[in-house]
């Protein structure tokens, strides 16, 4: 049953519905025609100082260091606007990443942003700044971030296209990781072989199969194989680049 003191919306005055109908049709009208929130990539404030970060933190800097990472992952997507990352100052994305690592040095996924979110916008000068940040972090704690140099090694080769910085990377990676596995740390030798410089590259096989270092049979395996096929383009490049196709069949003398 309905309470005594609700009243049935037929005992309402037409004049208060049409009151009430009007001033919902202006509010729907004024939404409409309002112009839409502009989004300013500016409005990506630098952030605080790491040692003003971690006083705020009060003991929990993960915490903190996770907040400010669901912040940034947020900001090009606000509500009612979205940024481009294109748009996004640089400067202080970059900022915002070190300062997160520094509160968090264990968590990888402002690295993770850095170098499959950042880098992948149409602006040389901008991806080579996230792969120089991951440069920079790599060198703080190159046994745990190997990864995310080999991972702008290629991004570098493949969408900077620049050779040399691909194989700075990944020769870093083999001086300064040992932690990290055969594939990571062997990386430059095929980076080498892959531009050409096959010498170079049969150079370094060699040298590391002769090392002892390599103590998986199956990798050592592959590598033998590998170091056998470069010593096979040796032999073979002078006898291929004189064989030219040429006519043949009958009355052709060979």
């Amino acid at each position: 049953m309905r309470p005594a003191t609700e009243r049935p919306l037929a005992a309402v005055p037409r004049a208060v519905t049409l009151v009430l109908a009007l001033a919902l049709a202006a509010q729907i009208g004024l939404q409409a025609l309002a112009p839409r929130p502009v989004a300013r990539a500016a409005a990506l404030e630098a952030p605080p100082p790491l040692p003003v970060l971690r006083a705020m933190s009060l003991g929990e800097p993960i915490v903190l260091a996770q907040l400010m990472t669901l912040y940034l992952q947020a900001f090009d997507n606000q509500p009612g606007i979205s940024i481009p990352f294109l748009d996004l100052d640089y400067g202080r994305v970059e900022r915002w990443l070190s300062v997160i690592l520094g509160l968090d040095p264990l968590g990888h996924y402002p690295l993770l942003m850095a170098a499959q979110l950042y880098s992948q916008v149409p602006d040389p000068a901008k991806q080579r700044a996230m792969l120089d940040l991951i440069e920079r972090e790599f060198m703080l704690d190159p046994n745990r971030r190997w990864r995310w140099l080999a991972h702008v090694a290629l991004v570098a080769k493949h969408r900077v296209h620049d050779d040399a910085l691909a194989l700075r990377y990944a020769r870093e990676i083999a001086r300064f990781a040992p932690a990290a596995p055969g594939w990571a740390r062997q990386m430059h030798i095929f980076i080498l072989e892959d531009i050409g410089e096959l010498e170079s590259a049969k150079i370094l096989l060699g040298g590391l199969l002769a090392s002892g270092e390599v103590t998986d049979e199956a990798e050592i395996r592959f590598l033998a194989g590998r170091l056998q096929q470069l010593e096979n383009v040796k032999i073979q490049t002078p006898t291929t680049r004189n064989r030219h196709p040429g006519p043949s069949g009958p009355g052709v003398k060979p």
